[in-house]
């Protein structure tokens, strides 16, 4: 019973690690290259890659928006939200492609 213990509070250590890590990388990109709440696809390609971006649209995970001058962005706050989630449930095992 023991062991099961260890790995639960292994696995929760793990998981906090990752956060304050992903936590102090936003940080320290913000403090010395802020990236702006609204990207173009482009950059959002750049940033994120090309087939991730277009596949999270497809799938409705991410949205455009237009502002004021009529030009489509993308919402940096979605697009990292998406990016840090497990959404791969559209993947199909090697031997079904």
């Amino acid at each position: 019973m023991s062991t099961q213990t260890n790995n639960f509070s292994t696995k929760e250590l793990a998981i906090l690690l990752k956060h304050a890590a992903q936590e102090g990388a936003d940080n320290a990109i913000k403090k010395e290259q802020p990236i702006p709440d609204k990207l173009t696809k482009a950059t959002a390609y750049r940033l994120y890659g090309r087939s991730n971006v277009d596949r999270w649209l497809r799938e409705g995970l991410i949205s455009t928006h237009t502002d004021e001058s009529a030009q489509t962005f993308l919402d940096r706050s979605e697009l990292e939200t998406v990016s840090v989630s497990s959404n791969r449930i559209t993947y199909l095992p090697v031997t079904d492609r």
